[in-house]
């Protein structure tokens, strides 16, 4: 779908934006921006869209968006003025200067901002030493705050610790019209995804004819209405079982699906593995995490 352009409030004193903010969401528009944006989630979890992935968040998870990549996040389950915590960090590529991405010692840094354009999930090490950083970024002032954000890219620049969200440059630039057609179909299947959906109910919130609507959706998003509503549905069915309160076959109907064999042909298809292969191996990553949580107590 066609994103909306935002811009990205920076104080003309500051030559990049930090903010560390308590909402009781994040907006729902689908957007880019010319800044790059480094996404440090504290806490909440939903469905966030990146190019043309559609993946489930949970706390703590570090990202890195770059210029022009579309993207929102949909909060799930958090009521409250601080279900959603965050620290992010927005900046232009050559906010530094333009003459040090041309330096020879700066030069994985353009790489980083080239590879950041599809988007990537930071991990591991490198994840820690980043969101030490941006913790500390938040209150620090002038100088300092240019050399934790200059530490910062040098950490993204030089690990291999990411993985990469989309599988193109998903980028298209549209006008207020576009934007809002789409938004009202996306926020439309997003509240009612559990449901049956036609293509005639969600064509006349389009205000178009069915044949029309899925000429235009395919051409705007790259797939048909039928797998972005299957790829939200599944997103669901994910964060589901992870959670592990209600059996595959509860789940199957919770996330829209009418039968466990479709449910099945669509997981597979989509995460190319069966609902209960998923289900062990996340289940399973987590009690690994547990398990190193409990051995670093017990050497005290």
């Amino acid at each position: 779908m066609k994103p909306h352009f935002h811009k990205v409030p920076i104080k003309s004193q500051n030559s990049f934006s930090i903010r560390h903010e308590q909402e009781s969401s994040f907006g729902t528009v689908w957007h880019y921006h010319p800044e790059l944006e480094l996404h440090y989630l504290i806490k909440g979890h939903g469905v966030r869209f990146i190019g043309d992935d559609i993946s489930n968040f949970s706390d703590g998870e570090l990202i890195l968006l770059g210029e022009n990549l579309p993207h929102t996040w949909r909060v799930e389950g958090g009521t409250g003025s601080s279900a959603v915590e965050v620290i992010i960090i927005h900046f232009l590529p050559d906010c530094l200067g333009a003459d040090l991405l041309n330096l020879p010692e700066a030069y994985l840094i353009p790489k980083l901002f080239e590879k950041a354009k599809k988007g990537l999930v930071v991990n591991g090490k490198a994840k820690e030493e980043v969101i030490t950083l941006m913790r500390s970024a938040v209150t620090m002032q002038n100088l300092d705050r240019l050399i934790a954000l200059l530490t910062i890219l040098k950490i993204l620049a030089e690990t291999n610790e990411t993985e990469t969200i989309t599988s193109a440059h998903a980028f298209y630039k549209s006008n207020d019209s576009e934007t809002l057609r789409l938004n009202k179909v996306y926020a439309y299947t997003l509240s009612n995804y559990k449901n049956p959906i036609t293509l005639q109910e969600v064509a006349a919130i389009a205000n178009l004819g069915v044949t029309s609507f899925c000429r235009y959706f395919k051409l705007m998003t790259k797939k048909t209405y039928n797998d972005f509503l299957v790829e939200i549905r599944i997103s669901h069915a994910c964060r589901f079982l992870i959670e592990d309160r209600q059996t595959i076959e509860v789940i199957c109907f919770e996330c829209g699906f009418n039968n466990i064999s479709n449910f099945y042909r669509h997981f597979k298809n989509v995460t190319d593995m069966t609902p209960l292969e998923y289900k062990r191996k996340y289940l399973f990553k987590g009690k690994k995490e547990v398990g190193k949580v409990a051995e670093s107590v017990n050497r005290f």
